[in-house]
């Protein structure tokens, strides 16, 4: 494996056909892929399953930690089949059906998946198609299985591509069936985080964790952001998620483009509150879908995330189908590394006092000390002792200059934590007494030259180790030699 790597700021990257082979999988890894995204709208569970076992495979032959972030369909809109694409201009009046598989004839009507789609749309709905290319405005409904649009901006109409509906409260579920198929997968798979698409409120994630806590599963939730009802019940889908995706895609077209700057700002200012790992989705880099190289406002867009405090950035189409998927991985790791090399700059100053003191618990009182003294002694890294990873995420939420190692008898963690800001975890099992358990990590990260005699640590953990309670402790210390 390559040398380590101090970029702090996670990427993701979404596997699909030009990224399936175990050759490109190793080059991805080494170019700076954190997290290998699953998405679970496209190709089969056995396809899936393929490319989840090469990635866990690579984590034991290369010693990393990357994690599997499998991204529910969710109830995702579509044109249905055509005969071939339609083309329509401004003025026209089509039919939508929804009690057709596919289209009957060339030129009728057309077929939507969707099936209370007649039900739920009214005289004077905007509906947009394939990411806002056609836009249309509902002019009829029988109310059982047709609806009449006239087209505001025309393009063509393609098979299969994605309807939205921004004024319209949609009636389906947000887990549907297909999306119960494949969380099962996620549960058997011991998948380390499941995104949920299309989120509208708190009880949409509440509903999925009770799934899979009843199934004895493992997998941590991110709320998808992407409806406009979700904005409206932010707070609390946050509060009740493990992690968050503003998912610009979607978003962008059921809300005004212009707000859209201005929500990833917002969320991910709450989730960096709430200590809640936050993704930036979509279109980040979609040039190198088919360039070499990304476009300067790309690279703005990339570091912008960074600065705004994202955990992660995410690439779909640039690693799942692209023609250049290392080199996308490769170009998004050189500009964030460049990004986080301003550590007096925009970055750390922008970040500081985003974190309040009130109504804090004991363990982020101790957590937010310890960056604070990481800042003050100049430390090379900050050191959690932690067992269900949730002292790394409370000290990632700082955003401390020092690396943040994390240390865990816990294996499935060790992969988890791969996705939270800063953080790299090691697996260790000897949690005996403070004072040992302190010399044995340094010991570890001298030996893979992450750390130096002489360099300053923060310590915390919990006081018994053993007890593996609370965060309550903080020691700095030294690096020391073996026998001094």
């Amino acid at each position: 494996m390559s040398a380590f790597n101090p970029r702090r700021t996670k990427i993701v990257a979404t596997l699909g056909p030009a990224t399936s082979d175990k050759k490109v999988l190793v080059e991805l890894v080494k170019a700076g892929m954190d997290v290998a995204r699953l998405n679970f709208s496209h190709a089969d569970h056995e396809t899936h399953a393929k490319n989840l076992h090469t990635i866990r495979k690579i984590n034991e032959e290369l010693n990393t930690n990357i994690a599997i972030l499998q991204d529910l369909q969710g109830p995702k809109i579509r044109i249905g089949d055509l005969i071939k694409p339609v083309a329509i201009k401004p003025g026209d009046v089509i039919t939508l059906r929804s009690d057709l598989g596919k289209q009957e004839k060339e030129g009728g009507d057309i077929p939507i998946r969707y099936e209370t789609f007649a039900q739920d749309v009214s005289e004077g709905d905007t509906i947009l198609m394939d990411d806002g290319k056609v836009q249309a405005e509902v002019v009829g409904s029988n109310k059982k299985n047709r609806v009449q649009l006239r087209i505001v901006f025309g393009d063509i109409i393609q098979s299969r591509k994605g309807v939205n509906l921004p004024d319209t409260p949609i009636s389906l579920s947000t887990i549907t069936e297909k999306d119960f198929k494949d969380i099962e997968f996620a549960i058997e798979y011991q998948v380390e985080w499941l995104a949920l698409s299309f989120v509208r409120s708190a009880d949409d994630i509440r509903v999925l964790k009770e799934l899979i806590r009843l199934k004895n599963g493992t997998s941590r939730i991110i709320a998808k952001i992407e409806k406009p009802e979700a904005l409206e019940n932010i707070d609390a889908i946050i509060d009740a998620s493990d992690g968050i995706m503003v998912a610009r895609g979607d978003l962008g077209v059921e809300i005004p483009m212009e707000q859209v700057p201005v929500w990833q700002k917002r969320i991910i200012r709450k989730c960096n509150l709430a200590a809640k790992p936050v993704i930036v989705a979509t279109q980040v880099m979609e040039s190198m879908i088919e360039n070499p190289r990304p476009t300067r406002a790309e690279a703005n867009d990339a570091a912008n995330a960074l600065v705004d405090g994202a955990d992660a950035v995410m690439l779909s189409g640039e690693t799942s189908v692209g023609k250049y998927p290392v080199r996308v991985v490769s170009s998004m790791d050189s500009i964030l590394a460049n990004v986080e090399l301003e550590e007096e700059g925009i970055y750390y100053r922008y970040l500081e006092g985003t974190i309040q003191e009130e109504d804090e618990s004991l363990s982020m009182a101790v957590t937010r000390m310890a960056c604070k003294l990481a800042k003050e002694t100049d430390a090379k890294a900050v050191i959690a002792m932690t067992s269900s990873g949730y002292t790394a995420i409370q000290l990632s939420q700082s955003r401390p200059k020092g690396q943040i190692f994390a240390f865990t008898n816990n294996r499935p963690i060790l992969n988890t934590l791969n996705l939270v800001w800063g953080v790299k975890a090691f697996f260790y099992d000897d949690f005996e007494s403070t004072d040992k358990t302190i010399q044995d990590v340094h010991e570890i990260l001298k030996e893979k030259e992450l750390v130096r005699i002489g360099d300053i640590m923060i310590n915390t953990g919990s006081m018994p180790l053993h007890e593996r309670g609370l965060t309550n402790m903080i020691k700095i210390s030294r690096v020391r030699g073996k026998n001094l």
